[in-house]
């Protein structure tokens, strides 16, 4: 039986408003959460989830902020749910953008890699049990591009491939036995969400662009709720430091062995 699980917990999701942010605050919110933060950019999306979720299951448990992770709004964020429930159980950085034009990388890679990085930090300083806080959960949003070279995306895939080291790396040892804050990784498939739309998808030339809109017809895609349900399963049996595999609307698995002897082999001669 897992040790983990949300009831009476505090969560924190960016990225909350629409597609799987959203899932994931209706799934915590069914699991027993005490209050769910939804952080998103959408404010129409996010207040409208907010009223439905809290009309469906009563105790106004679900608050929408408007925030950009880019700006001081996340920090304000986290201030005012501090403020109001003392504490902070899980956080869920699932705030996305996959668009290498050049008109959008720069925001791609702050909303990706400096935003995560930026309220990963908050949230482990927070919750660190040797700077006096009670332990908790990182969830970070990596992708099955950070695992394979995928050319045309490459700002996508680099912020990925970031999410995946840095994720990993604050979640192993010695931290996690120092701070009692557990980082779990999670690569996701191609998900049937609005991250795959045409105005919200490009590449960083117009022929990339048409080789990218072919390529994604072919790749497998996943339904929002399978996403979710491994995001759910990761928490409840993943350790620290793990990466997990959810795609296809397959189970979620555990493939940090792979992960460990990929870099194994990278490494080879690196410290001879």
């Amino acid at each position: 039986m897992s040790m983990y699980d949300f009831k009476e917990k505090v969560v924190l999701v960016t990225g909350g408003a629409a597609g799987i942010g959203a899932g994931v605050v209706e799934a915590v919110l069914k699991e027993g959460a005490k209050h769910i933060a939804a952080l998103d950019v959408d404010s129409v999306n996010g207040k409208i989830l907010e009223d439905e979720l809290n009309d469906n299951y009563k105790g106004n448990k679900v608050k929408f902020y408007k925030c950009d992770v880019t700006s001081n709004d996340l920090e304000t964020v986290y201030d005012n749910v501090i403020k109001e429930h003392k504490y902070i159980d899980v956080v869920v950085n699932c705030a996305g953008i996959m668009n290498d034009r050049p008109n959008v990388y720069l925001k791609e890679i702050a909303v990706n890699v400096t935003a995560l990085i930026t309220s990963s930090f908050k949230a482990y300083n927070l919750m660190r049990k040797d700077h006096g806080g009670k332990g908790g959960t990182i969830i970070n949003i990596s992708s099955i591009v950070g695992l394979f070279q995928a050319s045309l995306l490459p700002v996508y895939a680099a912020t990925k491939s970031a999410v995946l080291q840095f994720s990993t790396c604050l979640g192993m040892e010695p931290h996690y036995s120092h701070s009692g804050v557990r980082v779990l990784t999670l690569c996701f498939g191609c998900t049937d969400t609005t991250l795959f739309s045409s105005n919200k998808t490009g590449a960083f030339d117009k022929e990339t662009e048409m080789l990218l809109e072919d390529s994604i017809g072919t790749l497998p895609m996943q339904k929002p709720d399978s996403a979710v349900k491994g995001l759910l399963d990761a928490y409840r049996d993943g350790k620290s430091g793990s990466t997990w595999l959810i795609t296809a609307d397959k189970p979620a698995e555990d493939i940090t062995e792979n992960i460990t002897k990929g870099f194994e082999i990278m490494s080879r001669g690196v410290f001879c």
